[in-house]
């Protein structure tokens, strides 16, 4: 989402709290609390869950790797949940034409660095890059190049145009120019 006036442009950044983190991360506990209760019920020679009888699976070493499973899968989840909780990499980044700053902000993981804000003047903007990934799905990463500090990322997406759309635009506002890599 953004927002722009005659001086400022406004670019909310979502984070780790997408739709797919939510589907993943409760995909990835219920599996995984599924895993766990299988090698439980295999120990205790119980049917915790009815889909699976306890006398078909064998607890070493069949039940010993399920619960290992359970238990890696559940600590995977539970860093999933803490990552939307805290909502980490969301942020925004603003362009102020009239003040001639450039504001970029993000949230972190907690502790002492969780606010992260990158401030710089326009004038040090030397362009607006495109850089494509390729490998298996091709990515597309718009950074900005700053004299003196290398390049920043901003966004990453797979869609060609919308990168190329925002690229343009942001070009144009800070009036500097568009490489492509």
């Amino acid at each position: 989402m953004s927002w722009q006036s005659e001086h400022i442009w406004l670019e909310l950044i979502v984070g780790s709290r997408k739709r797919s983190n939510f589907c993943w991360a409760f995909i990835l506990f219920l599996g995984s609390l599924g895993f766990l209760l299988v090698g439980i019920s295999s120990y205790l020679d119980r049917n915790l869950i009815s889909l699976f009888p306890s006398q078909q699976i064998i607890f070493f070493p069949q039940g010993i790797v399920m619960s290992f499973y359970g238990i890696a899968g559940l600590f995977i989840s539970s860093y999933l949940w803490c990552t939307i909780s805290w909502n980490v990499g969301s942020g925004y980044d603003r362009f102020n034409r009239k003040e001639g700053i450039v504001c970029i902000f993000r949230w972190g993981f907690p502790g002492k660095n969780r606010r992260v804000l990158l401030r710089f003047l326009i004038k040090d903007i030397q362009s607006i890059r495109i850089e494509v990934k390729g490998g298996i799905s091709v990515r597309y990463v718009l950074y900005m190049q700053i004299r003196g500090q290398g390049d920043i990322p901003l966004t990453r997406t797979a869609e060609p145009q919308e990168i190329e759309q925002k690229a343009a635009k942001l070009a144009y506002f800070l009036g500097v120019p568009i490489e492509v890599f």
